[in-house]
């Protein structure tokens, strides 16, 4: 791994990019305009919202002096004026004094500074300058990952605005149908045409769809279509392109790390996932309370746009394409890799049949993609629905729900570093141990907030805990494991098999929540959002830590299974 020089430099970057951005947001005093949500009902029946209700239509700002707009008919009744429906741009609540708005910044950056000062070194004789260009090529490649995280996730911020949570939990569940599906054909592009390429057209695809958003955020022009149906195409398109994401940056990084330090890497991966919760979840607020909504879209998309750049200039498939020497992984190319020549498209397919065929039919494989099928339902579980729960038990003000992009970030990297270090260097670089290990962790968490129901002061760290273990086990199997056993070759295969099991649970876990959970937010007989009185009551959020117990303990059980599991190297020797 790179020397403290390297270390230091690497942290330094990731500092003054965090600075720099989260300066702009948390201290910027620019008024926010009216940007309210009219109450003009779009046309029913949305294919996209499967709701009876009808949905606002966003309007662009006006000058104070306009009043009304011409009201429109809905499937029960006359709708209100817009103006009969508020919308509230900032917070409601008093002003956080300086110490409160910098404590979790500063928490954050002593965190990413110590965690990578003290990343555990695998020595495998790597030259410096070797390792100065691997540095040089999985950071940029890595920040554009994170950002994709910001781009992905901010949609959350436009529900109670734009959209009720019902027609936000179907454009999130058609996105995230889109997601995993994506993989199916995506995981094979990336592996034909290289993770250079493919994470450039996440950054760009990505970018443009939030352009989109932001567009129709901004001017309520949504090209004839109901508000939902506008936003599920735009959001659908949104994680399509999001989808290379990950398949990207593991088949990049398969090429760099020997299956020894990929340990480490997974580490590396749970720190950049936990880095785009962040922005995700605590910027995206800050924005939305300072800025008109429609830079909700509009500033990860720019982002984005940057990162396009930076990944252009720096980021390539192999060490070979940088000038430095290709070396043996030690991992199981031998075992998947037919021939390095690039054949034509029939055969090629036909090979990624073959090679599909191999993976459903190899049982380490397979059982790791339903280990992250129950993965992909408990970390939603938490990232969707954990402040939803806080608010509704009555801990809503409690520092974990109220930091809740901080505190994902930070359990995230002590996850990923955690469940990497262990598993280089107290298992010898298997990844089912540390899996076992961290589910263990999710199912006592989840057991635990059944009794702490009476004293609820105590569940906000029990799920910053829950939270720290399962984006460990994500990152160490999707971005390790998945490497470990497909080989270089068709890790775009394997990374998209098994990232589509995650998303099969993501969306299990919406429909079931979506459909247990009180919503916060309803809409009354004038079509306008309302709190909900039941979403207050305790007994009605019970379900979410009694559906997480059986789904831990399923997955907890399936680590078990592959406890020994090691991928076959198919050559001996060092780099």
């Amino acid at each position: 791994m790179p020397s403290a020089k390297i270390r230091t430099r690497s942290a330094l970057i990731v500092i003054a990019l965090e600075l720099v951005v989260g300066a702009v947001i948390w201290f910027s005093n620019a008024p926010a305009q009216a940007q309210p949500v009219g109450a003009a009902a779009a046309e029913t029946g949305s294919a996209a919202a499967g709701s009876a209700v009808q949905t606002p239509t966003v309007e662009s700002a006006k000058d104070a002096a306009s009043t009304a707009a011409a009201p429109a008919k809905t499937a029960v009744e006359e709708a209100p004026k817009k103006d009969a429906c508020p919308i509230k741009k900032k917070s409601s609540g008093a002003k956080k004094a300086l110490w409160e708005d910098l404590l979790p910044i500063a928490i954050l950056i002593v965190v990413i500074t110590v965690v990578l000062w003290r990343l555990p070194k695998v020595e495998l004789g790597h030259s410096k300058a070797f390792l100065n260009r691997r540095l040089l090529n999985w950071l940029p490649l890595g920040l554009t990952y994170s950002f994709l995280y910001f781009a992905r996730y901010n949609i959350k911020a436009f529900q109670g605005i734009g959209l009720t949570e019902s027609e936000y939990g179907a454009v999130f569940g058609f996105g995230t149908g889109v997601y995993g599906l994506a993989f199916l054909l995506n995981g094979p592009l990336t592996d034909r045409w290289g993770g250079r390429k493919t994470i450039l057209i996440a950054a760009a695809g990505a970018g443009l769809a939030n352009l989109w958003m932001g567009y129709m955020a901004a001017t309520g022009n949504t090209f004839g279509l109901s508000v939902p149906t506008a936003f599920t195409l735009a959001f659908a398109l949104n994680m399509y392109f999001q989808s290379f994401g990950a398949v990207s940056i593991v088949k990049v990084n398969a090429a760099w790390f020997h299956v020894r330090e990929r340990g480490t890497f997974g580490g590396i991966f749970g720190i950049l996932i936990s880095l785009g919760l962040y922005f995700a979840f605590d910027v995206t607020t800050r924005i939305k309370n300072h800025f008109d909504i429609q830079w909700i879209f509009l500033v990860p998309s720019m982002i984005l746009f940057v990162f396009f750049v930076l990944s252009f200039a720096f980021v390539r498939n192999t060490p070979s394409d940088a000038g430095h020497t290709d070396f043996d992984l030690g991992d199981a190319t031998a075992s998947f890799d037919d021939a390095e020549s690039k054949p034509g498209l029939l055969e090629w397919l036909r090979q990624i049949g073959r090679v599909l065929w191999k993976m459903l039919t190899h049982p380490v494989l397979l059982t790791i993609a339903f280990i992250e099928l129950c993965s992909g339902f408990l970390r939603q579980a938490i990232l969707q629905w954990g402040q939803d729960f806080g608010k509704g038990v009555g801990i809503g003000d409690h520092f974990v729900f109220q930091n809740w992009g901080m505190v994902s970030c930070v359990a995230g990297i002590t996850g990923g570093m955690f469940a990497g270090a262990i598993s280089d260097h107290v298992f010898q670089s298997r990844r089912s141990p540390v899996s076992g290990v961290l589910y263990a962790i999710m199912l006592v968490g989840s057991i635990l907030i059944v009794p702490l129901f009476g004293t609820p002061a105590a569940i906000g760290w029990v799920v910053a805990f829950m939270s720290m273990a399962i984006i460990g086990v994500h990152g160490m199997l999707t971005a390790t494991a998945s490497a470990d056993f497909a080989g270089k070759k068709y890790t775009g295969v394997a990374v998209g098999l098994i990232d589509g099991f995650v998303y099969i649970g993501t969306s299990a876990q919406s429909f079931l929540y979506g459909n247990t959970l009180p919503a916060s937010k309803i809409r009354d007989a004038a079509g306008c959002l309302v709190s909900n009185p039941a979403a207050a009551k305790t007994e009605n959020w019970h379900i979410w830590p009694y559906a997480m117990i059986p789904v831990a303990l399923i997955g907890f059980l399936l680590t078990l299974k592959i406890w020994n599991a090691r991928p076959r190297s198919g050559s001996s020797g060092g780099h």
